[in-house]
């Protein structure tokens, strides 16, 4: 069985091919600048080269056609029909409390989504685009929706309702909902394997740590908390995003700035964290280059950053009366090291022991970086949610046959 894995943003298409028997990849890439000027596809060639070809992608119907006709070119493609592809599988951050399970997109299933928009109009809104354009030109390939909430599903009423009126959350579904969700169960699951635990007898916390990021605490295989609220912009400081913050201090600045309300969420999750405080910029790399150049505010933002980071590590053990494994994972988690030994330092009381040289040359590779008297494993495991995202649409696919 060969499955499409479909990532679609506001402007961008991530894809994968994979053959489902083996589990292979035979083809990626991303298309970029969806809707702009000097829009582009990048083709990861088989010898690990890049090929980018420029076009004119209005919609994301342009985007996911130029998709294929990569895919099904002569040179670099790795098809020579369409119909080769059995199934489309989506990646959809939002599901709302509709969804605590990947689904077969029907009707239903695309209004849902489209009404989910207001609690993540970005991402959803794209998503949805990526869907309909599927529709459009594979009218009768099944496609499958993958949903980042649904693992943090588990989470107990305690934990996700948040201290308003509670006909707010009856009215109008005001509650913690969790992102990231398929890269926290894929590295939970992961870690487990690697560490030979059971995944049914493990406290593990696991940190996703990219642009966007957030921490949950995983027991028994079950999600118990995660640090995103109602939207992803809750928790952790990430590189735009100012994380967990008093409501009040939104309020207050919404009256001084004179914004209204989609102009302060915009501000609070582009304009904010990491980049806000440095005014340098939002990816970690260039704000760690400026730190060790002498930037103070720099430094300051590193600080913050990582302290967030313990912060949350603290209140997870807490929550799961222990900890088995801490996990570090997405692009900021997996490849810089600094961000992983400040965040575990300190945590030595919870049986946390970095082993700093080991942990100095791991970068985007499995590896174990915790010392071997740590009672608490610590664990770098590079996320794959594009596999998951290929698994369910397998499973789902060959179950409704």
């Amino acid at each position: 069985m060969k499955v499409l894995v479909l990532n679609c943003g506001s402007s961008s298409i991530k894809y994968k091919l994979y053959n489902m028997d083996n589990e292979t990849v035979l083809a990626q890439g991303g298309v970029e600048r969806i809707g702009l000027d000097n829009a582009f596809i990048k083709v990861k060639l088989t010898n690990g080269e890049k090929k980018q070809i420029m076009a004119d992608l209005p919609t994301h119907k342009e985007g996911v056609s130029l998709v294929f006709k990569c895919l099904l070119d002569p040179e670099f493609g790795a098809i020579k029909d369409l119909k080769e592809i059995d199934a489309v599988g989506h990646r959809i951050v939002q599901g709302g409390d509709k969804y605590n399970k990947s689904v077969i997109v029907d009707k239903q299933v695309e209004q849902d989504i489209e009404e989910l928009c207001d609690l993540a109009p970005v991402h959803n809104a794209g998503h949805l685009k990526g869907i309909r354009a599927v529709d459009a030109l594979m009218p009768t390939t099944p496609q499958v929706c993958v949903f980042d909430n649904a693992f943090h599903s588990t989470m107990p009423d305690y934990a996700y309702l948040y201290a308003i009126p509670y006909e707010l959350y009856e009215k109008y579904h005001i509650r913690r909902y969790g992102f990231h969700g398929t890269s926290h169960r894929y590295v939970s699951q992961r870690v487990c394997e690697i560490l030979g635990l059971d995944v049914n007898n493990s406290r593990i916390i696991t940190c996703h740590i990219g642009n966007g990021a957030s921490v949950a605490a995983v027991l028994n295989g079950k999600v118990i908390d995660t640090s995103m609220g109602l939207t992803p912009l809750a928790g952790l400081m990430m590189g735009s995003r100012c994380g967990d913050i008093d409501a009040s201090a939104v309020t207050y600045l919404m009256d001084k700035l004179g914004k209204k309300p989609q102009e302060m969420a915009d501000y609070l999750n582009k304009q904010s964290g990491v980049l806000g405080i440095t005014g340098i910029s939002s990816d970690m790399r260039d704000v760690e280059n400026a730190a060790q150049e002498g930037n103070k505010r720099a430094k300051l933002a590193l600080e913050m950053y990582d302290y967030r980071i313990k912060k949350y590590i603290g209140a997870y053990a807490a929550a799961l009366g222990g900890v088995d494994a801490v996990v570090f994972t997405a692009g900021v988690g997996e490849n810089q090291t600094d961000t992983r030994e400040q965040a575990c330092a300190g945590l030595e009381f919870l049986g946390i022991k970095i082993d700093k040289a080991k942990n100095a040359t791991i970068h985007g590779e499995e590896a174990i970086i915790s010392t071997p008297d740590s009672k608490v494993k610590v664990v770098v495991v590079p996320t794959d949610e594009e596999i998951v995202i290929a698994r369910d649409t397998k499973e789902l696919v060959e179950k409704a046959k």
